[in-house]
């Protein structure tokens, strides 16, 4: 259903418990179930995609596809977010907060080298957070770390970082920070990690290819090499699948097709739990969507149920705002802004578009985007509302839309978890601005509970969907195919991650 994807989310998020526990490869995952008996420790897995990277630098533009392949297999952070949603310790050996919540030490775990040969210190954690934080930075998760006011280096295996603000998610934000090598050079072609895995090689448009890291420091990787394949479409996918070109999928996209794998006992459907959201994103900033009873109006004329059926069949869900089931704060607001043309109208009425009105709507190139375009054209015009859709590149969006704001309403996916707080930004590219939702995001960062938080982002969720500040179209399934040799693969591959190391092949 998509290609190579800069899908976006929120990354100043939350976390509603810490599990943090010394870890290797492979700890605490959500994964498929182990095989009952031997495995081949010298496998060579095949992962089938549709998200090849742009490069392979994540704060330079990488997208969905650097995340997938190199996240948690190539790079590793202080800290991990495992398929099960939980946070654990990854190179931090150990931390420490101060009283007043403003500054943590972190103590660097011991005999961790780089891909490279060269022995991990403070100086490259600091180097990585600052990566993040740089002003040519690209990461959609910069704005996590605003709040960092300084980086210190007590001796190579410290690192004291002190805040202007607490942040009850900070350790959760730094799991999403690859630590790099100070010295590397090149990094959108090559890379210089930790993880269990290193960089084989690339071949544009092709493949990806990662191989067993011999000196990693914790659990080495359960199979020799991992291959992700990438394909245009998901029917060649799916093909790939059928012929053993690759072992898993990594999210299937044509719920059509299922049937063939689900009736064949060589392979196994698996149903994960998603984070991805389709959104119909406003301009919150121009005319005529920074009227709350238009956007009210857009989202009561489009048969959401409808659109999601005509894509993904039976699977999917509705979910009515930015939170999915999975995060603490979640609600069912699917009511808020219900399907209703004769309501639909009369928004349209009070807010003085009684005929309606025309606009663009830039639409990604790759798959569903063109067909939720062309449905949202369909049903709006019941309304008197005329779209025209414009089609761009991944690149052309990143420009056009979230770097320029040169756009009046966009088709985007959204990845996150827990990442509503994007709606307490004024100055993120949809342009929504309350000034209490903003204070409560706030207020909700510096808590000190989790109980506290989650009820300020309880009332987040749902002022924002009574605004209508975009239309949540659906919450994507997350479906895993894989053949039945293998085991020990992601199921929900939070965040767009997919951990590798961990899959055994019989």
């Amino acid at each position: 259903m998509r290609k190579s994807v800069p899908l976006l989310g929120g990354t100043l998020v939350v976390t509603l418990s810490l599990a943090l526990t010394a870890c290797g490869a492979g700890t605490d995952n959500k994964t498929s179930d182990s095989p009952s008996g031997s495995y081949d420790k010298n496998a060579t897995v095949g992962i089938g995609s549709l998200y090849e990277p742009q490069n392979l630098d994540n704060t330079g533009g990488g997208g969905q596809g650097v995340t997938e392949a190199l996240n948690g297999n190539v790079y590793e952070g202080l800290f991990t977010l495992t398929d099960s949603g939980r946070t654990e310790k990854r190179l931090a050996k150990d931390y420490a907060v101060s009283p007043d919540g403003l500054t943590y030490t972190f103590t660097l775990r011991d005999g961790v080298t780089f891909h490279s040969g060269k022995a991990l210190t403070s100086a490259d954690v600091k180097y990585s957070i600052e990566k993040v934080r740089a002003e040519n930075s690209q990461s959609a998760r910069k704005s996590s770390f605003d709040m960092v006011k300084s980086i210190t280096t007590p001796d190579p295996a410290t690192v004291k970082v002190t805040l202007s603000s607490k942040s009850i998610s900070f350790v959760y934000n730094l799991s999403y920070v690859w630590v790099v090598n100070s010295a590397a050079k090149d990094l959108k072609t090559s890379e210089d990690g930790t993880g269990p895995y290193t960089l084989d090689k690339w071949t544009r448009g092709s493949a990806l290819s990662l191989a067993r890291f011999p000196g990693y420091w914790g659990t080495p990787a359960t199979n020799a090499k991992v291959v992700f394949h990438y394909y245009k479409d998901a029917t060649a996918l799916n093909n790939a699948l059928l012929t053993n070109a690759v072992d898993v999928v990594t999210s299937e996209q044509s719920p059509d097709a299922l049937d063939q794998f689900k009736n064949n006992p060589n392979y196994k459907v698996n149903d994960g739990n998603s984070t991805t959201k389709l959104l119909l994103a406003f301009n919150d900033r121009v005319k005529p969507f920074d009227n709350v009873k238009v956007r009210k109006a857009v989202s009561s004329a489009i048969d959401n149920k409808k659109l999601l059926q005509s894509v993904w069949g039976d699977h999917g869900t509705l979910i009515g705002s930015m939170v999915p089931p999975t995060d603490p704060w979640y609600e069912d607001l699917t009511k808020v802004n219900p399907y209703d043309v004769t309501l639909a109208r009369k928004q349209l009425a009070e807010a003085g578009y009684p005929k309606g009105f025309r606009f663009t709507l830039d639409t990604p190139n790759y798959d569903p985007h063109p067909t939720a375009a062309t449905f949202i054209k369909s049903e709006l015009a019941k309304v008197g509302i005329k779209v025209d859709i414009n089609i761009i590149t991944p690149d052309e969006w990143y420009t056009k839309v979230y770097k320029n704001r040169d756009f009046s309403a966009t088709l985007q996916e959204h990845v996150n978890d827990r990442d509503v707080v994007w709606y307490g930004n004024p100055d993120f590219y949809w342009g929504y601005d309350n000034k209490q939702v903003t204070e409560w995001v706030k207020q909700a960062e510096q808590s000190d509970t989790t109980d506290g938080q989650t009820a300020l982002l309880k009332k987040v969720n749902r002022r924002i969907a009574e605004d209508a500040a975009s239309d949540w179209l659906y919450l994507y399934p997350q479906i895993v195919v894989a053949n039945t040799t293998l085991s020990g693969y992601p199921l929900n591959g939070l965040n767009s991650q997919f951990h590798a190391y961990g899959i055994k092949k019989s």
